[in-house]
């Protein structure tokens, strides 16, 4: 007669319970990104026949986005020269005699002083295309130094001044300057506005990451982590804040509205009190308008474009033919809409993109403005869900998640997680208690 283990059959029940609960787990991730592929809208293909030349700045890929960094110009859709083999690039510019000026981040130097060997240095480059040559690209001259980290700490971006300077950022030191045959010429640091920590290299301070000629010896400055945008007068400092906001009594260390703007990329004058600006961390392109009292408000915003909403755009730029074109890094494309918000031309790019210029004229001072003065013009909506947009960002920049990849993924992710260690975790008790 066959005798009875007492707990047996709960023991092996409970590791059945816990084997299918994780099953379950790992099937339903499975179905939402199989269900989100098959559904996702068609993005990165929109044309209307016209051929286009666009230039365009790639930070790259991999964690951090610091890798496979390049500078490639496309012919319409086809990347018709391309310069890489560098950790990140990011802000670029084609100049008058067809070379291309653009700010870089690189890892491996010798030269590295006060730093230890090897570092990463972060300046400008300028870049000869040879296009149609055997040799290809080539990198015919460097400004840079090293800096402490290669995170929060490169040049996004330099201007070439009429007077031959060039008009730098600088995210190690806080500060924009401009140099001459190697030697600074100029600087503003931002410690003269804002209250600075005893050493800005060892923190991301405030991210200055985009500056503009306005007119001879103005600029505007992007201050990201303000959220402000400061027009910067040479021998005068700063002589006017957008989005200054009120955080700390109106004082100079205060912080803008990020409802207005938060950490925003490379905004664009337009000119008559109106400026064009990527509004990055709140996904969206916003037109901002200075009203009679001197204060700044949104007057036109854009959130998504081919039925997607933008996902850390960093670049927008007023095209002469009166188009926006939109560079939506983590989505991984170039768009171009019009003034409803309808998408004209568009591409997906093989790494995130920083920034892109349409040639050729270039990012310009000046452009017609959407505002019309009679109200804000919103078109689409945001997503900002509390925790989960959060994970989507970390998930995006460290994975390189596709376009479709939504915070309904990361809760869905997060519910098939707690089924795998909850059906773990009972498999696990039943089988000790066997």
């Amino acid at each position: 007669m066959r005798s009875k283990v007492p707990g047996l059959g709960g023991s092996r029940s409970a590791e059945r319970a816990g084997a299918l609960l994780a099953l379950a787990g790992v099937v339903l991730f499975i179905s939402s990104l199989v269900v989100g592929a098959a559904l996702a809208p068609d993005v990165g293909a929109a044309t209307d026949g016209e051929t286009r030349q666009t230039l365009v700045g790639s930070h790259g890929g991999g964690p951090g986005l610091h890798e496979k960094g390049s500078v490639y110009l496309l012919d319409g859709r086809e990347i018709q020269w391309r310069a890489g083999d560098t950790d990140s690039y990011f802000d670029v510019t084609m100049l008058p005699d067809g070379r291309v000026m653009a700010g870089f981040m690189d890892g491996g130097y010798t030269d590295c002083a006060p730093y230890e060997s090897p570092c990463t240095r972060t300046g400008f480059r300028i870049i000869d295309p040879n296009a149609g040559s055997e040799a290809g690209p080539e990198i015919v001259s460097e400004y840079s130094f090293p800096v402490r980290t290669p995170k929060n700490s490169e040049v996004h971006d330099v201007e070439r001044l009429d007077s031959g300077e060039y008009l730098v950022t600088d995210m190690e030191y806080e500060r924009i300057f401009t140099v001459s045959e190697g030697e600074i010429t100029w600087q503003w640091n931002a410690s003269e506005r804002y209250d600075a920590p005893a050493d800005p290299t060892r923190t991301d301070w405030l991210h200055i990451n985009d500056v503009d000629v306005i007119s001879e010896d103005r600029y505007l400055v992007s201050v990201r982590n303000a959220h402000q945008l400061v027009i910067v007068e040479r021998g005068e400092g700063v002589v006017e804040v957008i989005n200054e906001g009120d955080g700390d009594g109106g004082s100079p260390s205060s912080r803008g509205d990020p409802t207005v703007l938060r950490q925003q990329h490379n905004p664009q004058w337009l000119g008559n009190g109106t400026v064009l600006v990527a509004d990055s961390h709140n996904d969206r392109i916003v037109e901002l308008r200075r009203n009679e009292s001197g204060d700044w408000n949104v007057a036109w915003a854009l959130y998504e474009a081919e039925g997607v909403t933008f996902n850390w755009p960093r670049d927008a730029d007023r095209l002469p033919n009166g188009n926006t074109l939109v560079t939506d890094s983590l989505n991984k494309r170039i768009v171009e809409v019009n003034r409803t918000g309808a998408t004209v031309w568009s591409y997906g790019t093989p790494q995130v993109p920083y920034e892109a210029e349409r040639l050729p004229a270039g990012e310009r001072v000046g452009g017609v403005a959407y505002a019309d003065g009679g109200g804000a013009t919103t078109i689409g909506e945001g997503r900002d869900v509390p925790v989960l947009s959060f994970l989507l960002v970390v998930l995006q920049t460290g994975l390189q998640t596709p376009f479709w990849f939504g915070e309904a993924h990361v809760a869905v992710a997060l519910i098939s997680l707690a089924c795998v260690l909850g059906g773990a975790g009972t498999a696990l008790r039943g089988r000790l208690r066997g």
